[in-house]
């Protein structure tokens, strides 16, 4: 393993672990406004199998979420592995949204639109 970053990727729609410039984890979202305030809906999170288990899928969800709060925006949770972060770090409990069917309904439509 080189040298490990993270950061985000806006022009993708995803935060990435890079390994020596290399992507090896995303973690994609969704901005959505939601009646004038700025969500950002994480729907998918994954790490390549060859760095799974070395909890950069943790530091991914970290710093992905950091930067939502740091941004004012606010976290929606649709992706498994966010959602259970999100319950295991109260830290983030302000700044979380309960997934709606509204949420789901404008993620079908851009990701179909996407495809």
């Amino acid at each position: 393993m080189g040298a490990i970053t993270i950061g985000n990727n806006p022009d993708r729609e995803r935060f990435e672990v890079l390994d020596a410039g290399k992507v090896v984890g995303k973690a994609w979202y969704k901005a959505y406004d939601a009646d004038g305030t700025a969500e950002r809906i994480f729907y998918h999170t994954v790490i390549n199998e060859g760095h799974a288990g070395q909890g950069l899928a943790g530091r991914l969800a970290k710093v992905a979420l950091d930067e939502t709060v740091a941004a004012g925006l606010r976290i929606v949770p649709v992706c498994p592995f966010i959602k259970s972060y999100v319950s295991k770090h109260p830290e983030y409990e302000a700044s979380t949204v309960a997934v709606t069917p509204a949420h789901l309904q404008f993620l079908d439509k851009a990701l179909a639109a996407r495809a």
